[in-house]
């Protein structure tokens, strides 16, 4: 179940790329735009008030209130009060929020290697670099990805 149908009744259409079901064009009209993902980022980093999201993202105004107001109908982001009057929220990842974290450290690694001159930040796990990747669930080996599969789940092709 996709995070919108969860939040929505009404069956969605899966989109497809050239007629075959994608969860990644799924994930990407949820989150593909540019603004999402840095507002994720911001969250997630403890920045959970309007302004302080607004100051991390440099995000025009209209379009930060747009896109919060999307990921939380999305499921992506849990909106609270934190102000009765006048009314303010705070923005927290959901479960599914959460499950992204590693998708931009992804993006994170593969920007310090190719899109900037010197990376800004060094993410660290007990004092050790961080580096993301795959292993195998059933042997817990690292994955070489010329070594990976596809394996036909649903649909025809």
């Amino acid at each position: 179940m996709s995070v919108r149908a969860a939040q929505n009744p009404e069956p969605l259409q899966t989109p497809t790329v050239r007629g075959r079901p994608c969860a990644i064009a799924a994930a990407l009209e949820i989150v593909g735009d540019r603004w999402s993902l840095l507002i994720i980022r911001e969250v997630h980093l403890g920045h959970h008030r309007f302004g302080e999201i607004a100051r991390g993202t440099a995000a025009p105004r209209d379009r930060l209130a747009a896109r919060l107001k999307e990921l939380v109908a999305a499921g992506v982001l849990e909106r609270t009060t934190y102000q009765e009057a006048p009314p303010r929220w705070g923005y927290y990842l959901s479960e599914a929020g959460r499950d992204l974290i590693p998708v931009l450290q992804v993006l994170r690694q593969w920007g310090n290697r190719w899109a900037v001159e010197q990376p800004p930040i060094s993410m660290r796990h007990r004092d050790h670099e961080l580096s993301v990747g795959h292993t195998c669930d059933a042997c817990g080996e690292p994955v070489d990805y010329a070594e990976v599969s596809r394996v036909r789940i649903t649909g025809e092709g």
